[in-house]
C-alpha cells in the first residue's frame, strides 16, 4: 500500500504573520538596546525576548541593528497614505496634527520615551545611524509618489520631488530634536502622543512656509 504523498509538519508562515514576528523581534530588540546597550546584546537575548531562536532572529534580519528597521519604516505608509488623502484647502499641519502622532506610535509599538531613547541611540551607534538614514532615503520617494498622485502629476516630476524632500527633512530634524533634548541633563522626559504631535506640527508648518 502505498504511503500518502504530500509536505508534513508545520505549515508555512504567512506574510501577515512574518510581518508580525519581524515587528516583534524589533521591539524586543529595542527594549534591549535601550537597556543595555546594542554591543552588550546578542541574538540568543533578542530571541529569548520573543520566544524564538537566535536562528530564526537572523533568518529574519541580517544584523542585530538592522532588527529596529521596522520601527523606523513603520510610519512610512502611514504618512504617504495620509499625503494621498490630503483634501484641497487643508493646511499641511492641519492635515497630520493631531492625530498623526497617535497613528505612527501605534505603527511602531513602543511609547515615546524608549522611542526616543532609541533615536538618541543613532547618534552614538554607526549602525542604528546607518539604518535610520537609510529608512529616510527610502522614505522620499515614497512620499513624492504620493504628492504626485495627489496632483495628478508623473511619479518624476520635479515639484512633487522637491515637496517630499523637504517633508522628509522636516520629519526627521522634528524627532532627532525632540529625541536629543529629551536627552539632555535637566530635560523634560519624552511623554509620547503630545511631544511626538507638538514637534511634527512645529516641523510642519515650518515647511509650509516654504523657503523665503
Amino acid at each position: 500500500m502505498t504511503a500518502p504523498s504530500g509536505r508534513t509538519g508545520r505549515p508555512p508562515l504567512t506574510e501577515a504573520r512574518k510581518a508580525e514576528i519581524r515587528l516583534e523581534i524589533a521591539r524586543a530588540a529595542v527594549e534591549l538596546f535601550v537597556a543595555q546597550g546594542v554591543a552588550a546584546t546578542t541574538g540568543d537575548q533578542i530571541g529569548h525576548a520573543v520566544g524564538v531562536s537566535a536562528r530564526t532572529v537572523w533568518r529574519y534580519f541580517p544584523s542585530k541593528e538592522s532588527c529596529v528597521r521596522p520601527l523606523f519604516s513603520a510610519g512610512i505608509d502611514v504618512i504617504a497614505a495620509r499625503l494621498r488623502e490630503w483634501p484641497p484647502g487643508l493646511s499641511l499641519e492641519d492635515l497630520f496634527a493631531p492625530d498623526l502622532a497617535t497613528g505612527l506610535l501605534a505603527a511602531t509599538g513602543p511609547d515615546g520615551a524608549t522611542g526616543s531613547a532609541l533615536v538618541r541611540l543613532t547618534r552614538t551607534e554607526p549602525g542604528l545611524r546607518a539604518i535610520w538614514l537609510q529608512t529616510y532615503d527610502e522614505a522620499e520617494p515614497a512620499f513624492a509618489r504620493a504628492l504626485a498622485d495627489r496632483a495628478g502629476l508623473p511619479p518624476d516630476d520635479l515639484r512633487p520631488m522637491i515637496q517630499a524632500a523637504m517633508l522628509n527633512a522636516a520629519l526627521r530634524a522634528a524627532v532627532e530634536r525632540l529625541a536629543w533634548r529629551g536627552g539632555e541633563a535637566g530635560a523634560d522626559p519624552v511623554t509620547g502622543e503630545a511631544d511626538v504631535a507638538r514637534a511634527l506640527r512645529s516641523a510642519l508648518v515650518i515647511v509650509a512656509e516654504g523657503v523665503s
